[in-house]
């Protein structure tokens, strides 16, 4: 029996799955689940099979050579459709912590990786296994590292914001790009620049979980006192004589006393929310395994209602005493999973 083309298959599909693998099993918190990772690769492959047509058209139109199109090209393709999905996941709060936009960022490149070497493996199944070991431990870990670049970046400058916007997108999508050029430029030899590869981003991936834990670790401890007090001070029952009552008075002039009653409302189920997803992740670090209240989704309902009657003058009325970051608003999204 022959093994070569068993052995090409795994060498070129296995190192990015491993080290996906990796990345989710250094992950202490374990905030992306399995099936979520398993979608956004698919989505990867999808991306991949687009950048095929795309990267066809862009041959036929430009008339280039496929080195030159493979440097200056395919790069600006590829990386804008993994960034697509990506920026999907971050506007639509999906990614609470730069160590789940790392994980997430190299799933997308992992599926896109894969499927592109199933395409190469159906065309060129004859090619050594040198050439294997370059796709596989090189270029498939390059697509996952450009895209967890993409994300990483964009994640760290919109990290405070609800959203994140062009100027946020952009170095990060510019990186991706750059990431990608020069490892098909082969500066060094194929066979070095796949060893440059391999060493920078394990040490990439070290600095990224330091950071987002720190962080993670700082967020809770001063989010949860700032919640918790916000709390108490509204199930006191003196409300009124708070700094925050005291400014809930003055919009009394603005709106009427029933959305002044739900804005108040709103308040506090947003503080009571913030509150438990802040102690599931605290407990999550301490190793528990934590189950979502049937009733968490009963108050997600009655917050949109309430949402709803404020409106979104309300919302930005209320926007002092809220914390309303992306990373905030991933709270209620990993809530309403």
């Amino acid at each position: 029996m022959n093994y070569a083309p068993l052995s090409a298959a795994l060498i070129g599909l296995l190192p990015a799955l491993l080290f996906l693998a990796v990345l989710v099993m250094f992950d202490s918190y374990k905030l992306v689940s399995g099936k979520f990772i398993l979608g956004t690769m698919a989505l990867g492959a999808v991306a991949a099979l687009v950048s095929y047509f795309c990267n066809d058209a862009a041959l036929a139109l430009t008339g280039l050579s496929d080195k030159s199109l493979a440097r200056y090209v395919a790069p600006v393709i590829e990386e804008s459709l993994k960034a697509a999905i990506l920026i999907f996941l971050l506007r639509s709060n999906r990614i609470g912590f730069l160590v789940d936009a790392a994980i997430l960022g190299f799933s997308v490149g992992t599926g896109f990786a894969i499927l592109e070497n199933i395409y190469y493996f159906q065309t060129m199944s004859e090619a050594p296994l040198s050439m294997w070991l370059i796709r596989g431990f090189g270029t498939a870990i390059m697509h996952g590292g450009a895209a967890s670049v993409f994300a990483v970046t964009t994640h760290a400058l919109s990290d405070h914001k609800t959203s994140a916007g062009l100027a946020d997108l952009t170095p990060g999508l510019l990186l991706a790009i750059l990431t990608h050029s020069i490892y098909n430029h082969f500066p060094l030899s194929p066979p070095a620049s796949t060893m440059v590869v391999l060493v920078i981003m394990p040490l990439l991936g070290i600095f990224i979980f330091k950071i987002s834990e720190d962080s993670l670790e700082k967020w809770l401890d001063t989010g949860f006192d700032a919640d918790a007090k916000l709390l108490e001070i509204i199930n006191s029952g003196q409300l009124s004589e708070s700094r925050v009552g005291q400014y809930l008075e003055t919009l009394k002039q603005h709106f009427s006393p029933e959305v002044v009653f739900d804005m108040i409302c709103y308040l506090r189920l947003h503080v009571e929310l913030a509150l438990r997803a802040k102690g599931m992740l605290m407990m999550k670090e301490n190793g528990f395994e934590v189950e979502i209240s049937p009733d968490v989704q009963a108050s997600l309902e009655e917050l949109k209602c309430l949402e709803a009657n404020i409106g979104m003058t309300g919302r930005m009325a209320l926007k002092p005493f809220l914390h309303m970051s992306r990373r905030d608003l991933w709270q209620l999204y990993m809530l309403g999973k």
